[in-house]
């Protein structure tokens, strides 16, 4: 998991439910925590594009529901500014469903764009992706 260059605010907090846009069988997947973070006594932990979190799957096929499993969020409605002075939101807040921590995705299609810094920081997501913005 490499840095990200850009400063992406934190806004999805936990409990957050987030559409999962890849065919692996979730479609809709509740953040549970987000793994590498260090929060302040009271605070929810959040996440951002590119972040590792855990999330209970809420709706999708019968095999998925109820399970917990790692993601990777790759859209967030809340803009962020990008090195080069562009910012970047986009319409709808995204996961993509992965196998284990390595970062090696379940689905095999993504469905929408997808960010560059998640695609940055997550090469097994880039491979599959069709449109990075």
């Amino acid at each position: 998991m490499l840095a990200i260059k850009a400063k992406i605010p934190k806004a999805l907090p936990h409990g957050s439910e987030v559409i999962a846009c890849d065919n692996s069988g979730a479609k809709i997947v509740k953040i549970v925590s987000v793994k590498g973070q260090k929060t302040s006594k009271g605070r929810y932990p959040a996440a951002g594009v590119g972040d590792l979190v855990l999330a209970a799957v809420k709706k999708g096929s019968q095999a998925m529901r109820k399970q917990v499993v790692f993601a990777v969020i790759v859209r967030q409605k809340k803009e962020y500014r990008r090195p080069d002075g562009t910012r970047i939101k986009f319409e709808d807040n995204a996961a993509v469903v992965l196998k284990d921590d390595k970062g090696n995705p379940k689905g095999t299609i993504f469905k929408g764009p997808i960010a560059k810094e998640a695609c940055d920081r997550w090469p097994g997501i880039a491979k599959i992706a069709s449109i990075i913005v």
